[in-house]
């Protein structure tokens, strides 16, 4: 009988460290204010985006150790560790530092690469990008026009429509599940 209840509990405590914990706790946790709601975007009366500034010390009190690394200092996950390269829901990726919606499920694919990809972001005005020259290479870097978020890089290798792959970090962003892009 002691074995038996060693097992389950084994068993028990095993299903819970794996990652089985609700998705919107785990994706959500950093950025509670944004937790299931889209944060829409407001423009200025000469119709441009209006930005979100905060200090350092406000961004590091805001994300974790990655999502300041990847957010603020241009680092990168490891692929295929994210929470979200292999999400399959249907619903609206925002910005972890914003809330921005950034990327529907819509136009999410899977590039192989272990990083989230999508084909368009939900609006061009959200995303900037930037030529990036780091590491002996060209490429182009997606921030979030919102917040200055460093999400990824955007390469001309993706499927039609439009022919482009944006390949964001997980950390970057925080997913919203059932949302809709009609903003």
């Amino acid at each position: 009988m002691l074995k038996y209840l060693i097992v389950l509990t084994f068993l028990w405590s095993c299903n819970f460290s794996s990652g089985s914990a609700p998705a919107k706790t785990a994706l959500n946790s950093s950025v509670p204010e944004v937790q299931d709601t889209l944060i829409p975007p407001e423009y200025d009366a000469g119709h441009q985006l209006i930005r979100v500034e905060r200090t350092e010390t406000e961004w590091k009190a805001r994300l974790n150790k990655l999502e300041y690394n990847v957010l603020r200092e241009e680092g990168t996950e490891r692929a295929f560790t994210g929470d979200l390269w292999n999400n399959h829901e249907q619903g609206i990726y925002i910005c972890k530092g914003c809330g921005l919606p950034l990327f529907s499920s819509a136009s999410k694919f899977n590039s192989g690469t272990g990083w989230p990809s999508y084909w368009q972001p939900i609006k061009p005005e959200y995303v900037t990008e930037n030529k990036d020259t780091r590491y002996g290479m060209v490429r182009i870097e997606v921030e979030c026009a919102r917040c200055g978020g460093h999400l990824g890089h955007v390469f001309d290798d993706g499927p039609k429509p439009t022919g482009l792959r944006y390949c964001i970090n997980s950390v970057s962003l925080d997913f919203v599940p059932g949302a809709s892009d009609a903003n």
